[in-house]
């Protein structure tokens, strides 16, 4: 009995005496004001704090428990409860200690850590651009409420493209509205076949939208400077199926892009079909729209016709879409806009005799006049036609 009790008390000095020492290495002066209400305010000597740990000792001994509070003043708390322990566990605990002698600086340090990681990360959420935070470079196109310039953002100097577009034209045209819902949507979209916004900013006369850069530019301007102001079948059903792979991220997100021409289509470094220019585009969870918008060669029936629709706008624009890239000119092309609006209410186009049957067949199942019985676009991703044609596979939406 007197030999465990001189064994106890052996003990009871070694944790004294390296408790003495990890007191000597703690740097308290230097500890920031947020942390140190961690620490007790009367822990200013070796001294007091030796009268704790043999006061809490003692407790151990006396009831096998010691009050957390105590134990996690300047230790950091043991891995189990103490209470589930008896005294010579936990003592076996605290000695275990001896062998991390810089314990105590670890955890004020990874506390430091972790404060200056949240602060970081604060700031980079609270960051505001300027105009000042870029280099603006050339033009890369015209649009009607604004321009697009190369630029690059100082810091980084990472390439991107921005959109400045005029508060007063945009006023005077009412379409504020069009331009939030299109920051809005465009910033939460992420997919290859889409162009990416990574913010935007304003001043008293502008609004800036960062965009991602698609070096290749616009694709109607590709698709004319082809021999036969036309694509191939390879490259059109490479187009048609990223093109519809973006659509189906899209409508699983509840969004309808609605104004899908090759004037809003872009082409990335390798060549990939970038989906542009939401300004037309909605987040519909009623999926119900009656709102007549887009570009006129391109609007579906219902549309036209004053009717309310649904994501499947964007499977008839598809089908447009492949037309053109085919034939080199919209399927309901006419001389005013009186006949086009009756060839489209009708569905009434002809293939010229080079476009392939497969072409053919995918066109004629998207350009249905009534919208339920449009081919879906899952269907157009297997479709044999494009399948056999294009030269990137769709991407795994997660």
């Amino acid at each position: 009995m007197l030999k465990n009790q001189a064994t106890a008390n052996d003990q009871t000095r070694k944790t004294v005496s390296q408790m003495e020492n990890n007191l000597k290495q703690l740097k308290i002066s230097k500890v920031n004001p947020i942390l140190s209400e961690n620490i007790p305010k009367n822990s200013g000597s070796v001294k007091t704090t030796r009268n704790q740990w043999n006061n809490c000792v003692t407790d151990i001994q006396q009831s096998n428990e010691c009050s957390s509070k105590k134990s996690t003043e300047l230790m950091p708390p043991p891995k189990l409860p103490l209470s589930s322990k008896t005294t010579e566990s936990t003592q076996n605990k605290i000695a275990s200690t001896n062998e991390k002698e810089n314990i105590n600086d670890y955890k004020l340090e990874t506390m430091k850590n972790e404060e200056r990681t949240n602060t970081k990360s604060k700031n980079q959420s609270d960051k505001k651009w300027v105009l000042t935070d870029f280099d603006i470079g050339r033009p890369l196109g015209k649009g009607k409420f604004g321009n697009v310039y190369l630029a690059r953002e100082k810091k980084s100097r990472f390439i991107i493209a921005m959109k400045v577009l005029f508060k007063a034209q945009i006023q005077k045209a009412d379409v504020e509205h069009q331009v939030r819902r299109e920051i809005e949507i465009q910033t939460h979209l992420r997919h290859p076949n889409i162009l990416k916004m990574y913010g935007y900013f304003h001043d008293d006369k502008r609004v800036y939208l960062i965009l991602e850069y698609a070096p290749n530019g616009e694709l109607f301007k590709e698709l004319n400077a082809q021999p036969n102001k036309r694509f191939d079948d390879v490259r059109t059903a490479t187009y048609v199926s990223q093109l519809a792979d973006a659509l189906k991220y899209c409508h699983s997100k509840k969004v309808i892009h609605r104004d899908i021409k090759p004037e809003n289509l872009l082409l990335g470094m390798k060549g990939e079909l970038k989906m542009a220019d939401f300004g037309w585009s909605v987040h519909a969870p009623s999926s119900r729209r009656n709102t007549l918008c887009g570009t006129l060669d391109y609007l579906p029936p219902e549309m036209v016709a004053g009717k309310t629709h649904d994501h499947t706008v964007d499977l008839w624009g598809l089908g447009v879409f492949c037309y053109e890239c085919l034939v080199g000119t919209p399927p309901f092309l006419a001389k005013t806009y009186d006949e086009t609006y009756m060839k489209i209410k009708k569905a009434r186009y002809r293939f010229p005799e080079y476009v392939s049957e497969g072409a053919r067949d995918l066109i004629s199942k998207l350009l249905v006049v009534d919208p339920v019985h449009r081919l879906p676009l899952e269907d157009v991703l297997n479709h044999s036609w494009v399948v056999q044609n294009r030269t990137t596979e769709p991407h795994n939406i997660q």
